[in-house]
């Protein structure tokens, strides 16, 4: 897509139709204000009486009688069934972060695509909120403000090395892959800092860490470029 259809220089809520709690919508929307409505999401933000900035996907999950009170100017109906809606309205979406909601639970298949396109679209952060973690690729360097017994989970999407300080179990030299190991349930011994050597990576999070992370790609924070390659060589950048 050569045209972005939103354009904000703040965070955009991305809201699927997942599992959504008030308290999800309300974290997302209390943070990034500007909602967009990804196909099926439409209901509820109807529903929890937020109107959408624009309406995006193949609209097959969209039930008529929702659409119907949608301004023709908003909806936005990308229809190739090459890609999924949260993929159409992250690439779709220009900001400097996206928080998604209603993207984690429920169906499984859609947690994995969520996560895939995570790694596609890597130029483009989107931090993914789920019941108690926010799930995001890991950028090129990053620092949280952890406590001690925090939980921090890495998790390759493809073969990835990483360093980093403020964690029980360092991962400094070792190789992560999704075929050989993964990082879940490390825990934090204080202040995390990591870095990655190349796109690839998931980190979980405590969802307290939500408005940190975000600040991190407002601010301008590392951030990888869309261009960068996957299968990218090179030596962890801290």
């Amino acid at each position: 897509m050569s045209k972005a259809i939103i354009k904000h220089s703040g965070p955009v809520t991305l809201l699927g139709g997942g599992q959504v709690s008030a308290t999800d919508l309300a974290d997302a929307l209390t943070i990034a204000p500007i909602l967009v409505a990804v196909d099926g999401g439409l209901v509820t933000a109807q529903a929890a009486g937020v109107d959408p900035v624009a309406v995006i996907g193949d609209m097959d999950s969209a039930p008529p009688d929702a659409l119907v009170h949608v301004p023709d100017a908003r909806l936005h109906r990308l229809s190739e069934q090459q890609t999924t809606d949260f993929d159409k309205a992250l690439r779709a979406v220009d900001t400097p972060v996206a928080l998604g909601v209603g993207f984690c639970g429920g169906r499984v298949d859609h947690q994995l695509a969520a996560f895939h396109t995570l790694l596609v679209h890597r130029g483009r952060p989107c931090i993914l909120i789920a019941q108690h973690e926010i799930i995001v690729l890991a950028p090129p360097a990053l620092t949280l403000d952890t406590q001690a017994g925090d939980i921090v989970s890495l998790f390759p999407l493809v073969a990835v090395q990483g360093s980093g300080t403020g964690l029980e179990w360092p991962i400094d030299g070792l190789g992560f892959d999704p075929e050989v190991f993964v990082g879940t349930s490390n825990r934090a011994t204080g202040r995390l800092s990591l870095s990655m050597q190349k796109p690839g990576m998931l980190l979980i999070v405590p969802r307290r860490h939500l408005e940190q992370m975000v600040e991190h790609f407002v601010q301008g924070g590392a951030r990888w470029d869309t261009g960068t390659p996957i299968e990218q060589a090179g030596t962890p950048v801290g």
